[in-house]
């Protein structure tokens, strides 16, 4: 085998294309390289896929070089390097430690084809679409990628511009292993041969033996894999590995990154993790950083990312709309839309960089057939600060092409004012059609369409605990304050609300209410602290005569565990209030909740006619069991945390009061 070396392109007399042109294709992206890096290669393992029902293994390795691969690197990959001025690849490589990030893909098809760009042949063009050409049009109906831009990303994510790839594919019947490396960087006038010319910056790292670069192909394609340490491929094995050598970390520290990378993955891709018809996703995808695994997080374990899940679910499912243009008639797509209410939050790196910089989920997620995250669009924005949706919209396959072209380089947005009738008008109808779905589900308030009925638990912040017990501050995007005031109102002691209720004489002959739930600023500690005697069997508070001293017993009562907040409960939003029962005593609990009225510390006990008012859901054990009755029997004095369950109403604050009472 000839010794590998590099070969620099010079301009032909009729002309190329210049390195700096291929790595300004991209523009300057609003997205990250590392996130544009993540949507690009994934879209190029998912147009590579070998068929239907075979999942894509996607993975990403970030790794140092080992001391026992890193001499064979600078021996190999430094041959005829051109100078540092012209491509710093030789600085990269020289560096006491050499840094790669990969990417990989396996059950694709890898990069098949002729490997000279002017053979011709029905056999497909992976190979020369990805190393030599640019602006060859995809081959793959209904696939991620359109002119093949994107694949700039590789290059511009690498210090020295350089990627290494090594792929195996089967060619004219049988399984090939191609080796090749390549760079971009910047055109440059050289001498050569007593005579000046000019290069377009790309260079090829090959076999040199022929009249044009060539990769290693076959049992040298292996043997130099071995040599620098290459992940195999196994014997009937086919699939990509692309190598960015010393990659732009951007300043993060490796392990950061890794961690980025495997959020960024699950908010770009998300719709490949979800199980396709036969119980297996599309693609698996996996983080490494030097050999240790960065999960990529669940979709529907997410706070925010399970809200679209669900639109999704609904939008493949019977509950999904179909969306049409009606001049012309066609179908755009199909639309699912979930909504809750959620609290705003502070995002991470990957959430503001899918979009959620404001904290708050208003968005559609928008899709082509291929069911690749085009972009989040934000929708309109409710009127309530507590409410959220999330959409999905997938466009129909017959106007795929429309939204194809509707597309920038980067692939993360639909622009149809760049195109022509009628895809100007499918593209924009859609948007259309989309604003008019939502807003048949937020209606001109935002209200939150939570029914009683149905509501479980998850996490949530403590930015809606002012939502309950009546504490000062912002509810529901209704700000009570004044500008500028910060000191909140006395609020009066709190009494029992006339509910209607009466305590069971057969199960209680003494009723004793806890004091009310102190809420944040108020300064108590949650408990019961009073002198209440007691009550008579219809609820009126009574007091011992003179001649008779009462008959003290262990009082129940009601201790608050932390603050109220917000949750989720089989798919609607609630609000909780953790408590315990610390005396040992077989005990019934209630509460009364009403709309808190902040102008006044007051409750609002008749609402006007048609107003929502929020409602007692149930009472959850600590099981996690939720028990649908005004009140409930518990015995106490076992530490365990009990929850009340509340239904607010829209665009109101709620307080909520607990009592307990002695039963037997």
């Amino acid at each position: 085998m000839t010794a590998p070396a590099w070969v620099s392109q010079a301009f032909p007399p009729e002309g190329a294309s210049a390195a700096e042109g291929i790595r300004n294709q991209l523009g300057k992206p609003e997205l990250d390289h590392l996130t544009i890096l993540v949507r690009e290669s994934a879209q190029n393992s998912w147009d590579a896929r070998q068929g239907d029902g075979i999942p894509v293994d996607y993975r990403i390795d970030l790794q140092t070089v080992g001391a026992a691969d890193a001499p064979a690197w600078r021996d190999n990959l430094l041959r005829k390097a051109p100078p540092k001025q012209r491509l710093p690849l030789r600085d990269a490589l020289q560096q006491p430690t050499i840094r790669v990030l990969s990417i990989s893909d396996r059950g694709t098809r890898g990069l098949g084809g002729p490997t000279r760009a002017d053979a011709v042949t029905d056999q497909g063009r992976d190979f020369v679409a990805f190393l030599r050409n640019i602006g060859e049009p995809r081959e793959r109906e209904l696939g991620g990628g359109t002119y093949g831009f994107g694949k700039g990303i590789l290059y511009l994510a690498s210090r020295s511009g350089t990627i290494l790839v090594h792929t195996r594919c089967q060619y004219q019947g049988k399984f090939e292993t191609r080796l090749m490396a390549a760079a971009l960087w910047k055109s440059y006038d050289a001498k050569e041969e007593d005579r000046e010319r000019r290069y377009t910056g790309r260079h090829w790292w090959g076999d040199v033996s022929g009249d044009v670069i060539e990769p290693l192909v076959g049992p040298d394609a292996d043997a130099m894999a071995r040599k620098l340490g290459l992940r195999a491929f196994g014997a009937t094995e086919t699939g990509t590995t692309i190598s960015i050598l010393d990659p732009n970390l951007e300043g993060g520290e490796p392990s950061d990154v890794a961690r980025y990378l495997a959020e960024t993955i699950v908010y770009q891709l998300w719709p490949k993790m979800l199980p396709s018809g036969n119980g297996a996703p599309p693609m698996r995808f996996s983080v490494t950083c030097d050999g240790i695994d960065y999960p990529v997080p669940d979709p529907a374990q997410m706070k925010t990312l399970k809200l679209f899940v669900n639109a999704y679910l609904k939008m493949v499912g019977s509950e999904g709309e179909e969306l049409y243009c009606r001049r012309p008639k066609k179908l755009l797509g199909r639309f699912g839309i979930q909504q809750t209410v959620a609290l705003r939050f502070e995002p991470s790196e990957a959430e503001y960089m899918a979009g959620f910089e404001t904290g708050m989920v208003h968005h559609v997620c928008l899709m082509r057939p291929a069911e690749l995250v085009v972009t989040y669009w934000p929708g309109p924005k409710p009127a309530s600060e507590i409410s959220a949706y999330a959409g999905v919209f997938r466009a129909d396959k017959e106007v795929d092409v429309a939204f194809a072209r509707a597309e920038p380089p980067t692939h993360d947005n639909w622009n149809y004012q760049s195109l022509d009738h009628p895809e100007y008008s499918f593209v924009k109808m859609a948007f259309t059609r989309m604003k008019e779905e939502i807003d048949k589900i937020i209606g001109p308030r935002g209200s939150s369409g939570v029914e009683v009925a149905q509501v479980s638990l998850g996490a949530a912040s403590d930015r809606l605990s002012p939502l309950v017990g009546g504490a000062w501050g912002v509810g529901s995007a209704t700000d009570y304050g004044r500008p500028g005031d910060t000191t909140p109102p006395p609020r009066p002691a709190p009494k029992r609300r006339p509910s209607g209720r009466r305590n069971d004489s057969s199960e209680s002959d003494e009723f004793e209410p806890s004091d009310a739930l102190v809420s944040r600023g108020s300064g108590g500690d949650g408990s019961s602290n009073g002198d209440t005697y007691g009550s008579t069997g219809n609820g009126e508070p009574f007091e011992p005569n003179a001649q008779q001293a009462p008959v003290r017993r262990r009082r129940p009562k009601i201790e608050y565990v932390g603050d109220p907040e917000p949750d989720e409960l089989w798919g609607h939003g609630v609000v909780v209030q953790r408590f315990k029962l610390p005396v040992a005593v077989l005990q019934r609990v209630s509460a009364d909740v009403a709309v808190a009225l902040a102008s006044d510390g007051g409750l609002e006990m008749d609402p006007p006619t048609g107003a929502e008012i929020p409602n007692l859901v149930g009472w959850e054990d600590p099981s996690g069991e939720v028990h649908q009755t005004p009140t409930y029997v518990i015995e106490g004095g076992d530490g365990r945390v009990w929850k009340a369950v509340v239904k607010p109403a829209a665009d109101t604050m709620t307080d909520i009061v607990l009592f307990t009472a002695a039963v037997g």
